[in-house]
């Protein structure tokens, strides 16, 4: 993980400017502190803070091409580099790096502006053709790097890994839309991602679990690819361990560079919370070095500003997700590691979360994970990037890889509906592709374990903490005036109140308040999933505990119970018992 700025057209190109892009370029330091590097080209600037994940000695950026004309300043991985490099057109040039992006530099002398489909990775860049001046800058398909545009006054338009970086100096910008190229040349932004699975039509592909099972395999073991240590984020839920079992797997009969002989495996909570349980049954039976890490509710509290300064949001799910997460990454950096793989992504491809158990029909079901999959920039990619990269720690996410996403989002939808009656519960398309009896990958009550959201796993009394918290310091009389306080986007509840309040005084730009979103949403649903039961509408909070009727510990009135991982256990393992 890696931050980068870039600026192209800037009427001033004096020595000033340079100092006030280095300048700028620092507030990205966090996700790159192990280099920087800044390219000047007349009134075009390229900056980098780099983290060294691949070719650590010799990788620094920014990149160029064998003449050096073409410069690019890249945050990310490109998993098919190997490949690409040994391809027809790539195979009589010469690189000056082991690094995995500077074959970026080669294939746009190649193929111009159209190489970007050729891609297998997670990536923002921003490349500059010297012979005339013009430019591209490039998202990945479903945002799991931040990218974010501005444009100055003075007719410069800016790119920035983080908004802290241009918020100040642009008077207007925007989060750069995943999927995305924007060209100088052709003028304004163009979709390069267009998925069958983006126009919404449902599809009708017979469930195969042996190929999805394959397929999910693939993207996990091509994520391995680094040069420093490394770890898998485990929660014991069913996403973090089907990710920590494909790579145990791999590197059992590999010989893959890992730290140490075992691999690595982190989790967070409350004491005696859910996920701390699942996560030390799950390293146990995989037989992982397992880092079990706690916080308590205050010291959760105490670094929310940190957070939302880090994670740039002031969604309420986010916020309550992202700061276990933040916590984590800083002890897993400190005991050097530089990357982890993380289970994002797989709620919203097989409709996990519980609210989907109302989904009238599989044509309903399939628009809303269409919906939450196109929104994950905003949310779940947004937490785990930047929770992670605010303590140099790079997060891969094996379920958002295109190839497996192709498969999982070509079945009939059919097969995803959440069907009791046929003993399917959440994701079963998924738990039934790695349900393999002669050789198991996880036990069978963690493979069916119910769906737990990362800030209800914790500890149930995390979010409760917070509620507290924020009542303590939001008044009746200022939630009641705050269609006033805050016009757009206006905050519903204490907790929203309070983390707003927050934001605006890192961000207090109109812009920055656009790029998060807003409308209700329920068990972290989209608006229009709120429509699916009427009961909702009286109890929209974004934890999975206000699936009322679904949730074992489901929110009782107002008050919701601390906790109660045991009624969590024997639900999973009666479910198990009913499908074996």
């Amino acid at each position: 993980m890696c931050g980068i700025l870039a600026v192209l057209g800037c009427v001033d190109n004096s020595q000033a400017t340079r100092s006030r892009i280095i300048k700028l370029s620092r507030r990205l330091r966090h996700r790159g502190p192990d280099w920087s590097g800044l390219h000047c080209y007349e009134d075009c600037y390229l900056a980098h803070e780099r983290l060294a994940i691949m070719d650590p000695i010799s990788g620094d950026q920014p990149l160029y091409s064998e003449d050096k004309t073409v410069v690019v300043t890249v945050n990310g991985e490109i998993y098919n580099h190997k490949a690409l490099r040994e391809s027809e057109s790539l195979k009589s040039h010469k690189y000056h790096t082991g690094s995995d992006c500077e074959v970026l530099a080669h294939l746009y002398e190649e193929h111009g502006e159209e190489f970007i489909n050729m891609l297998d990775g997670m990536f923002a860049f921003v490349l500059l053709d010297t012979k005339d001046k013009s430019y591209i800058a490039v998202r990945d398909a479903i945002g799991v790097i931040p990218l974010y545009i501005g444009w100055g006054l003075d007719g410069s338009v800016w790119f920035a890994s983080e908004m802290k970086a241009l918020s100040d100096d642009c008077e207007q910008f925007m989060a750069f839309p995943p999927g995305h190229i924007y060209s100088s040349k052709q003028g304004g932004l163009r979709r390069w991602y267009n998925p069958p699975w983006f126009s919404e039509l449902v599809p009708s592909t017979p469930y195969d679990p042996l190929v999805l099972r394959d397929t999910f395999e693939k993207a996990v073991i091509k994520r391995l690819m680094t040069d420093v240590p490394f770890g898998v984020l485990l929660s014991g839920g069913l996403d973090s361990s089907l990710v920590a079992s494909v790579a145990i797997r791999h590197l059992e009969k590999s010989d893959a560079r890992q730290w140490g002989s075992k691999l690595h495996t982190f989790c967070i909570g409350l004491k005696g919370s859910p996920d701390l349980k699942a996560g030390k049954e799950v390293a146990d039976y995989l037989g992982t070095r397992h880092h079990e890490l706690h916080f308590t509710v205050q010291e959760g509290i105490d670094a929310i500003e940190e957070v939302i300064y880090h994670v740039e949001t002031y969604d309420v799910t986010t916020i309550r997700a992202s700061t276990p997460m933040f916590l984590m990454s800083r002890k897993i950096k400190s005991l050097g590691v530089k990357m982890v793989l993380s289970g994002e992504g797989s709620d919203e491809i097989f409709g996990g979360y519980l609210y989907f158990h109302k989904a009238p029909n599989k044509k309903e079901l399939h628009e809303e994970t269409c919906r939450k999959i196109k929104a994950l920039y905003q949310y779940d990619c947004l937490r785990a990037n930047k929770s992670t990269s605010a303590w140099g720690v790079e997060a891969r996410v094996p379920f958002l890889d295109k190839a497996f996403l192709d498969v999982a989002m070509g079945i009939d939808p059919e097969w995803k509906m959440i069907r009791p009656d046929l003993g399917r519960i959440e994701k079963w398309v998924l738990r039934n592709a790695f349900d393999d009896e002669k050789n198991p990958y996880l036990p069978k009550h963690i493979l069916y374990r119910q769906k737990e959201q990362f800030s209800d796993g914790v500890g149930y009394s995390w979010i409760d903490g917070l509620k507290d918290h924020a009542n303590k310091h939001v008044s009746d009389a200022m939630l009641t005036n705050a269609n006033f306080v805050f016009p757009d986007n206006t905050p519903v509840t204490k907790e929203a109140y309070y983390y707003r309040a927050i934001f605006e005084k890192f961000f207090p730009k109109s812009a920055a308040r656009a790029t998060v979103p807003g409308g209700p949403s329920v068990a972290c649903s989209t608006a229009k999933a709120v429509e699916w039961d009427a009961a909702w509408k009286g109890n929209l909070d974004p934890s999975g505990r206000a699936a009322l009727g679904v949730h074992v510990a489901a929110y009782e009135g107002d008050k919701a119970e601390d906790t109660r991982p045991e009624k969590v256990q024997k639900l999973a393992e009666k479910t198990a018992e009913a499908i074996a």
